[in-house]
C-alpha cells in the first residue's frame, strides 16, 4: 500500500466489498425504522449507579410475523460531572441462581470503577442463533419471511447492525460520551465486535475475545476452529450463504482475517486468546495482528511492535493494536483490566 490516500479511497473499499459478498454477508441499504424508549430506571442501593433499560423498537409493519427488538441495558455512575465513556458488552449473560460468582470484580464493576458507563447488548434479540432463525428476526423481517439470497447477510453482521443502532442511540445520551465508545465480545460474540468495530467507525476502540473463525483467526492458519468446521456445522447461519462454498477450499477465500483487523485502523483494538483455550487459535489471531500491522503503521497508528508470540499475561502493543494471551481458558475476564488500561490511554489522547 503506497500511501494512506490510495488505502482509503481505494483498497479499503475494495476489502470491505470482498468481506460483505464472500464472507458476512451484505447488510441492506434500507432498514426499517428503530425507535427508542427507556423503559424503566433505578438507583442501586448505595446510591452509586444509576441502571436504565433501553428498548428500541424495530418497526415490522412489512412482515408483522417477526418481531426483533434492540434491547441495551445502560449502567452509568451515579453523580458523574459530565458525558462518560461506555462500553458496551455484547450478551447479557447471567448467572443461574446459586452459582457461585467467579472470583474477583466483574467486568461492569472493572468497568464503573473507573467512573466509565457499561452496557449490555442482546443480540439475540435481533437474530436467532440457529439456522431456522434466517426467515425472522431482523433478517427475516427485511426479507419478509423468505430465504436470503447467498449475497445476504447473517447473524454475526445482524448482530453488528443492532451495534450500530445502539450507537444510534448512545449518541443522543447526554450523559455517554459519544466520542468514546467501545464495544467487546467474547467467542462468537468476539467475532461481532470485531466485525462491529470494521463496519462502523464510531465504535472508539474495541476488544475481541478469543474470537476464533470468522473472528480475529486467520483462515489460513490450519488449526482448531476452521473455515470448514463453521459452513459444515451448526454456525453456518453467522455468516453469509457465499461463504459455504469455501468449505473444503478455504485457500480460495478472497481475503484473510488480518484485513478485517485492517478495516478498524486506525482505532484502538486489542484481540486476546488463552493459554488453555486453543480452539480459536490463539497463535492464528496473533499471526493476524501481525500481518495487520503494515495498516496501522501506515496510518500513524502503531501496530504490535513484534512479530514474536509473547509470554502468558503480557500485553504486546506499540500504538493501538494490542494482543493479550491469558493464563487460562475459554473466558474474557482476565483480559477486561489490560483492555481498561490500553483504552484509558488512547481515549486520553483524543481532542
Amino acid at each position: 500500500m503506497p500511501d494512506a490516500a490510495t488505502w482509503w479511497s481505494r483498497r479499503r473499499p475494495e476489502l470491505a466489498e470482498l468481506f460483505a459478498r464472500e464472507l458476512y454477508g451484505r447488510i441492506p441499504a434500507e432498514t426499517p425504522k428503530v425507535t427508542f424508549e427507556v423503559v424503566s430506571s433505578e438507583t442501586s442501593a448505595d446510591g452509586k449507579v444509576c441502571t436504565r433499560k433501553i428498548v428500541g423498537w424495530i418497526d415490522n409493519s412489512l412482515h408483522p410475523a417477526a418481531t426483533p427488538a434492540i434491547v441495551l441495558k445502560l449502567h452509568l455512575p451515579a453523580g458523574a460531572a459530565g458525558p462518560v465513556p461506555v462500553m458496551v458488552s455484547i450478551g447479557d449473560f447471567q448467572l443461574p441462581p446459586g452459582f457461585p460468582k467467579p472470583p474477583g470484580p466483574s467486568a461492569q464493576e472493572l468497568v464503573l470503577a473507573r467512573g466509565w458507563g457499561y452496557a449490555t447488548y442482546d443480540p439475540y434479540l435481533v437474530q436467532a442463533d440457529n439456522g431456522a432463525g434466517l426467515t425472522e428476526g431482523i433478517i427475516g423481517l427485511v426479507n419478509q419471511g423468505r430465504p436470503r439470497a447467498p449475497e445476504q447477510w447473517g447473524a454475526l453482521a445482524a448482530w453488528s447492525w443492532g451495534l450500530s443502532r445502539v450507537l444510534d442511540y448512545l449518541e443522543t445520551d447526554p450523559a455517554v460520551d459519544a466520542h468514546r465508545l467501545a464495544v467487546e465480545g467474547h467467542s462468537r460474540f468476539g467475532k461481532t465486535a470485531l466485525l462491529a468495530a470494521a463496519l462502523d467507525p464510531r465504535w472508539a476502540a474495541a476488544y475481541a475475545s478469543c474470537s476464533g473463525e470468522g473472528g480475529a483467526k486467520l483462515h489460513r492458519h490450519d488449526f482448531g476452529e476452521s473455515v470448514d468446521i463453521v459452513a459444515w456445522g451448526g454456525e453456518y447461519h453467522w455468516m453469509a450463504g457465499n461463504f459455504l462454498k469455501y468449505a473444503g477450499a478455504w485457500d480460495r477465500l478472497p481475503v484473510d482475517q488480518h484485513e478485517l483487523i485492517a478495516l478498524v485502523a486506525p482505532r484502538p483494538l486489542l484481540v486476546t486468546g488463552g493459554t488453555e483455550d486453543l480452539w480459536p487459535d490463539p497463535v492464528g489471531m496473533f499471526e493476524a495482528c501481525v500481518a495487520a500491522g503494515p495498516v496501522y503503521r501506515l496510518l500513524g497508528a502503531g501496530d504490535l511492535g513484534t512479530a514474536d508470540m509473547p509470554a502468558p499475561d503480557t500485553l504486546v502493543t506499540d500504538g493501538a493494536l494490542a494482543y493479550r494471551l491469558h493464563t487460562g481458558g475459554h473466558t474474557d475476564l482476565p483480559d477486561w483490566p489490560a483492555f481498561l488500561d490500553f483504552a484509558a490511554r488512547h481515549f486520553s489522547a483524543k481532542p
